[in-house]
């Protein structure tokens, strides 16, 4: 069982910053692609970014330029720095890993859910 622990989220005034962070714990194999998520009152789940285990790199196009996502394989961690916040970014923010836990036995696992609330 691999279990994603989030932190990071918070109340920011616009324009502000934050950095989410992700940290997956358990037996792990290899890692593959990691991401963020977030979901907004009323709306469905939507992708903000993710990255690959080669380091590519794939936004969301009403985050990018704000938003940079990094990896730390060895920690096995995936963070999410986010800048020049803005209202519509306020959401429930989920973690997103998949890799194996073996030879040919994978997962896909998600986080809690951390809480993002920009004011203006």
């Amino acid at each position: 069982q691999v279990q994603l622990v989030e932190s990071g989220g918070g109340l920011v005034q616009v324009g502000g910053s934050l950095r989410l962070s992700c940290s997956a714990n358990g037996i792990i194999f290899s890692l593959g692609n990691m991401g963020w998520y977030r979901q907004a009152p009323g709306k469905q789940r939507e992708l903000v970014a993710t990255i690959t285990s080669g380091e590519s790199r794939v936004y969301a196009d009403s985050v990018a330029g704000r938003f940079t996502i990094s990896r730390d394989n060895v920690k096995k961690t995936v963070d999410l720095q986010m800048n020049s916040l803005k209202p519509e970014d306020t959401a429930v923010y989920y973690c997103n890993v998949d890799g194996s836990i073996a030879l040919g036995r994978r997962f896909t696992s998600w986080g809690q859910g951390t809480q993002v609330t920009v004011s203006s």
